[in-house]
């Protein structure tokens, strides 16, 4: 074998062995999240010994932990047993507004990951592997375990962080009167739009559960006064009086069908002149091509998209899916313009049809 075969055959080894690792590396960044090791570290240098004593561990095993998260990047060992946190892991510190603690205890949670052993039955049938495994749907199940809601709708604010950031000066929301997030959880993402556009008002779409931690988050942004809390179920119906609906990360939770309810109801809401504004990741026709981002994250949205499958029936989806979901709901797609600053996301508007 020449230099350059023996080269790329050692390179696709150890991408084989990265990839076949991944669940242990998910499972090291819960047990440090769990233990609350970025909090006990804080921003200074410290021993594992203290940070074990800190945590009521053995200092030997917390010791290996520390090395773990450094060779993953997480932290850095600095001379033998003295470690900080990297910029990367101070994103794990729970005091932080852009924290990513809960996202990480939510998808390394069994309620997670236990499905994941039926993907192939999922790839083989198109079922839905975590209703087999727990005899019930995924947000059923997160209504009979209230901690783990709350941990859910938290993360769901965390990974909108980025994209809450961008969003208000992305698109054109100052020509709007009133716009209503539908599913918008706690309210993160349409605060930072209230809070971009003081003219406008806003409602908050999303069932009891779902808004549990809304009114709070709206106090923290100073909007409570111009945004109310609408409890319903998408699928029976969407409230009126706005002139845009923003869905953010909600359809690729469903299948076609019920993606088509969604926006469907929105439709009947829509005043003439209103708009429709899709927040999801856009896929390329082809992998690797004409889709900014996706060769950035690693694969990550077509993961989410496996995870669509196995937990909830939904998927990540094409332009073309978009565009037909919108047609079958009685919408016609405008614009589909990516979200530069928040990659994979994409700004998919729509009119009536």
């Amino acid at each position: 074998m020449d230099t350059a075969a023996a080269r790329e055959a050692m390179a696709g080894r150890g991408l084989i062995v990265r990839l076949a690792f991944g669940s242990m590396a998910s499972q090291t960044l819960r047990a440090a999240v769990r233990l609350g090791v970025f909090d006990l570290l804080g921003d200074g240098r410290r021993s594992a010994v203290d940070v074990a004593a800190d945590a009521g561990t053995e200092h030997q095993p917390m010791t290996r932990l520390l090395r773990a998260l450094a060779g993953l990047g997480l932290l850095e060992e600095h001379e033998p047993g003295a470690f900080s946190v990297t910029s990367a892991g101070a994103l794990l510190g729970s005091g932080r507004p852009d924290s990513l603690a809960s996202f990480v205890r939510v998808f390394t949670d069994p309620a997670v990951v236990r499905a994941w052993d039926g993907l192939d039955v999922s790839v083989r049938t198109g079922g839905i592997a975590f209703d087999s495994v727990f005899g019930t749907d995924f947000f059923s199940h997160l209504g009979r375990h209230p901690e783990l809601s709350a941990d859910f709708n938290a993360a769901m604010s965390q990974a909108s962080e980025e994209t809450a950031a961008v969003l208000p000066h992305a698109y054109d929301f100052g020509r709007f009167r009133s716009v209503t997030d539908v599913g918008g959880g706690d309210g993160s993402v349409l605060a930072r739009v209230l809070a971009a556009h003081p003219a406008l008002t806003g409602v908050v779409h999303d069932t009891e559960d779902g808004l549990a931690q809304a009114p709070k988050t709206l106090d923290r942004h100073g909007v409570a006064d111009r945004c109310s809390l609408a409890a319903g179920d998408f699928f029976r119906a969407v409230p009126g009086g706005s002139d845009l609906y923003l869905v953010k990360s909600v359809l690729h939770d469903w299948s076609d069908d019920r993606a088509v309810t969604i926006l469907g109801h929105c439709r009947e809401v829509l005043p003439p002149g209103g708009r429709v504004l899709i927040v999801e990741p856009v896929l390329p026709e082809v992998v690797g091509t004409g889709a900014a981002g996706h060769a950035a994250d690693g694969g990550t949205t077509y993961l989410s998209d496996l995870n669509m499958l196995v937990n909830l029936g939904g998927r990540e989806r094409t332009r073309k899916d978009f565009e037909e979901v919108c047609r079958r709901a009685g919408l016609s797609v405008v614009s589909v313009t990516p979200l530069e600053e928040a990659p994979p996301f994409y700004l998919i508007e729509a009119v009536a049809a």
